[in-house]
């Protein structure tokens, strides 16, 4: 399956240039992007998606897109799109200085691009660790950054090892994240996630796993955790979960290559979260 484009107003063939090869998301990686599940033919979760992505415009000092355009984009694409599209991508740029604005004087304007395609495929969720750190004092910790050269890298490590997801601590030896995930640990009868300012991303399922685990009873909250957890996880103590846009909440299945058992709490936290995506296709 092709993935369908739009960009600079209309749709675009696949292959078709769209960005300048000065544009600095080219050649420095600054830039902003967001991933949507396509459910049923609709972007899952949209409005947080763009309040998200104008939250990271703001803080990489890039200027704002209008967020009518982006949904006549994505509305756009996804009437293109055939069955069996599972994901949407919304990638902002600051586009060529040297480019002309809408009033024809030289200058830098905003490149949106969205793109759908298929969902990636995946197995059962494996995990695994990786020796490099998540930086909780980086400038666009907590941002969906185009420079992703280093979860790529990392992801690349856990896929050699057999998984499909590469875990990170941050600098103060703390659970952070995934490349593309957050994580939930399941202890004591309660699932933990790490805190915002553990460096990892404010994630629109995990956002939305505390609200709706708030209102269905189910134990819950954000928590600092030692790297040593994933010790426990691995001894059968305790259970390990990701949670994500492409995965929605997904028990692990195995650590490190060696099989591990999901937990209760993250298995009827999978449950719920499908429940109420597949009720509200997009949640406030």
């Amino acid at each position: 399956m092709t993935d369908v484009v739009w960009a600079a107003g209309r749709l675009r063939e696949p292959a078709e240039p769209v960005v300048s090869a000065l544009d600095p998301g080219l050649t420095t990686g600054l830039g902003v992007f967001e991933t949507c599940r396509v459910r049923a033919g609709r972007a899952f979760a949209l409005t947080r998606h763009l309040e998200r992505l104008a939250g990271s415009l703001a803080a990489l000092g890039l200027p704002a897109v209008d967020p009518d355009e982006v949904r006549a984009a994505v509305a756009a694409v996804l009437a293109a799109s055939p069955p069996g599209t599972g994901r949407l991508r919304i990638t902002v740029t600051p586009g060529a200085p040297d480019a002309p604005t809408t009033t024809g004087a030289p200058g830098a304007r905003p490149v949106l691009v969205v793109t759908a395609g298929p969902a990636p495929v995946r197995g059962p969720a494996h995990a695994v660790r990786v020796p490099w750190v998540r930086n909780e004092r980086s400038p666009v910790a907590g941002h969906k950054a185009t420079s992703y050269a280093a979860d790529v890298l990392a992801l690349r490590a856990a896929t050699r090892a057999g998984g499909n997801e590469a875990l990170l601590a941050n600098t103060r030896g703390e659970l952070c994240e995934g490349t593309g995930s957050n994580v939930l640990v399941e202890r004591d009868g309660v699932l933990l996630t790490p805190p915002l300012a553990s460096g990892c991303l404010p994630g629109v399922t995990r956002a939305l796993l505390l609200a709706w685990a708030a209102e269905d009873g189910l134990p819950v909250r954000e928590e600092p955790l030692p790297w040593a957890v994933l010790d426990e996880v691995a001894r059968g103590s305790a259970h390990l979960g990701l949670t994500g846009s492409l995965r929605d909440v997904a028990p692990v299945h195995l650590l490190d290559g060696a099989p591990v058992r999901p937990g209760p709490l993250t298995e009827r936290a999978a449950a719920l979260f499908r429940a109420r995506a597949d009720a509200d296709p997009d949640p406030a």
